[in-house]
């Protein structure tokens, strides 16, 4: 193009600037100044920084302009919740409680003997983890729908993690002494991040990763069950699909039982039809709510009068008589197995807190009323704890339960009570009754208790909202399929954590344009019409400036810069004499940002580029001014909004040229 009419076009674009702009320029002659917070006292900045991380929700605030007695009271009802809701009471309520309560039982009883034998432990200790514990959550729980007992994810992995220390097989009371330590130390880790207030630590494991892990470990028990279900006797320890799916195929002529087999697709079959019927019509909720229990009942019946155990179906047998037992002497409080289960305490604390607290959000916003995350740490904890001196297992919320806990009615956590006594009298009365009851319909319960965990329109979603978040969703399912409980879980965990960092690291930056008949700018590739001011580049950062991304930022914004210069030259429009830093998303700031702005103001110096700042925030323009970057670039730098800015810089530009 000829230079000559490229400065024609230039001439002719700044008196259109001239023209446009200086309306704007006498109106916003008065402009807001910048402000400035005032100094804090450096301890009560610390306290106030920590109070709002830890008790955000203000948990004092009842207690304050109380009288002594009240307070006691108040504190009581605080760690006791059942003092509080417990006033007001009534026959209506108990008659929900009851059904509700009746009604979880009998899911509870069978699924508990099935889930104990995930964790390699006898059944009885399934149904003793559904006695102590409800009743400890009764009192000091805060979700009134709830269904305390074993589970599923937390059963397989306490029963993949503690068989790696010792073989429950040839040491069937060392295992069952560490079964009892883990389940101790998951419930002082429950009590303490509930006590300190670290909740927040479980969030770190994101919702896609919890998703994937969920189902990867559903197909991982499922695939377990093929053992009971195929009346297989000799089976792999290892959880991956490539080893059961070997060790079942290997054992096709010689290990499979048809009776077995015959026994236990026909019940299979039974649950996983309830299960549709309670789908298709939630009034028949209470249909695949029994149906395991009615399958239990059948199958003992049908094996006690055929003899089915003498051809080979393999059966419970003895289930011990009696609520729970002592456990106070066996837990490891020295030895080489306290740190082991330590370790495994930890691990199942956190995934069994991780289940609990996001089922009980979940029916807590359907019933709209607020769930105390601390409070309900505190109480897992507590009923863990308790639970470990009376031969339990971990246990935690039950999302198959709780459903059906919700949809029967319950107003309270009185129905966890009713589950409990209905559990202990099964264990005073009931379970010489299971001797005859087969394996195979404990194999098919378990498989359609967990094929709900298996979450297809929550991963498209995932896909469709966030494809990282799904990369985490698919590690977590892979890790678990394919190698085993613990190394899916340490995938999700880096796999989130590296999400954090990447965004952390790597913000979001972009060029904002003018909206057209506004003042007001937005970024252009958003708002394709909005237009960029000629000489003017606006950039806006997206994240707070610290240490671990200051150096990106500063980089990222020369970018932009230069691929900007290069337009502009390209199109024989005014070069940048410009920069506008919009700030209103930084929040914070530390000395490696205020560093990477100086270095930034020097790297425009040099290209005759003034560096201008629109609307820090309070946090940012402190540290502004302390450090003199402030006065570094000039007060007469710093506006209220980017509008300020471009309307205080452009006709300077105009006028100087």
């Amino acid at each position: 193009m000829d230079p000559n009419s490229c400065s024609n076009i230039e001439a002719e674009t700044k008196e259109m600037d001239v023209r446009s702009l200086s309306a704007s320029h006498q109106h916003s002659q008065y402009r807001h100044k910048v402000g400035i917070p005032p100094k804090q006292n450096l301890l009560r900045e610390f306290i106030a920084r920590v109070k709002e991380t830890l008790f955000a929700d203000d948990p004092l605030r009842p207690f304050k302009d109380q009288p002594r007695s009240r307070k006691l009271v108040l504190g009581i009802e605080a760690i006791f919740p059942i003092f509080e809701w417990g006033r007001s009471y009534n026959w209506r309520k108990f008659r929900g409680d009851l059904i509700a309560g009746l009604t979880i039982a009998s899911l509870c009883i069978p699924q508990d003997i099935g889930y104990a034998r995930l964790a390699n432990l006898a059944p009885q200790y399934g149904l003793y983890s559904s006695f102590v514990p409800p009743l400890i959550y009764a009192f000091m729980g805060s979700s009134r729908d709830i269904a305390i007992g074993p589970v599923a994810v937390v059963s397989l992995l306490l029963g993949s993690m503690l068989s790696n220390e010792i073989d429950p097989n040839q040491n069937e009371a060392e295992y069952l002494r560490l079964a009892f330590t883990a389940t101790f130390f998951a419930g002082i880790t429950q009590v303490t991040l509930g006590f300190l207030r670290l909740g927040f630590l479980i969030d770190f494991l994101s919702h896609a990763a919890i998703i994937g892990f969920m189902a990867g470990a559903a197909i991982t028990i499922a695939l377990q069950q093929l053992k009971g279900l195929l009346g297989i006797q000799k089976f792999t320890k290892k959880t991956d699909i490539i080893s059961v799916m070997r060790s079942v195929w290997g054992s096709v002529h010689h290990g499979w039982n048809w009776q077995t087999i015959l026994i236990g697709v026909s019940f299979l079959s039974f649950l996983l039809l309830t299960k549709y019927i309670g789908k298709k019509n939630k009034k028949f909720f209470w249909v695949p709510a029994i149906a395991p229990l009615i399958s239990v009942i059948l199958s003992t019946f049908f094996v006690y009068i055929t003899h089915a155990e003498k051809k080979g179906v393999q059966i419970v047998k003895n289930i011990e008589k009696g609520i729970n037992p002592s456990s106070v002497n066996q837990i490891y409080f020295t030895g080489d197995y306290l740190l082991k289960g330590l370790k495994i305490g930890v691990v199942a604390g956190m995934i069994a807190l991780t289940e609990a607290v996001a089922i009980g959000r979940t029916f807590a916003s359907m019933k709209d009323y607020q769930l105390d995350g601390n409070k309900e740490m505190v109480a897992l904890g507590a009923m863990n704890v308790v639970g470990s001196l009376a031969s339990c297992y971990v246990a935690t919320g039950s999302f198959s339960r709780s459903a059906v806990n919700f949809m029967s009615g319950c107003e309270t956590a009185v129905s966890n009570i009713i589950m409990s006594c209905v559990v202990f009298l099964t264990l005073e009365f009931l379970t010489p009754l299971f001797k005859y009851t087969p394996n195979a319909i404990l194999a098919a319960i378990i498989i359609s208790a967990v094929v709900g965990l298996i979450d297809v329109k929550a991963a498209i979603l995932v896909w469709k909202i966030d494809k990282f978040d799904f990369v985490a969703c698919l590690g977590a399912f892979l890790g678990v399929v394919f190698a085993s409980v613990e190394i899916g879980l340490l995938i999700a965990v880096i796999i989130s954590f590296a999400k954090i960092l990447l965004q952390v690291t790597r913000p979001r930056t972009a060029i904002l344009g003018k909206v057209p008949r506004t003042n007001v700018y937005r970024n252009i590739l958003q708002y394709p019409e909005a237009t960029k001011v000629p000489g003017v580049l606006i950039v806006r950062v997206d994240s707070a400036i610290y240490f671990s991304n200051s150096n990106y930022v500063k980089e990222r914004i020369l970018r932009w810069l230069m691929d900007e210069e290069e337009k502009v030259k390209a199109a024989c429009q005014p070069t940048i004499h410009f920069l506008i830093v919009e700030m209103s998303p930084v929040t914070d700031i530390d000395t490696s940002g205020i560093h990477a702005l100086e270095e930034l103001h020097r790297s425009l110096e040099k290209k005759n580029i003034q560096l201008i700042l629109a609307n820090p925030g309070p946090m940012v323009m402190d540290k502004l001014e302390a450090s003199k970057f402030a006065n570094l670039i000039g007060d007469d730098k710093i506006f209220l909004t980017v509008a300020d800015a471009v309307s205080s810089c452009s006709p300077k530009r105009v006028e100087n040229v």
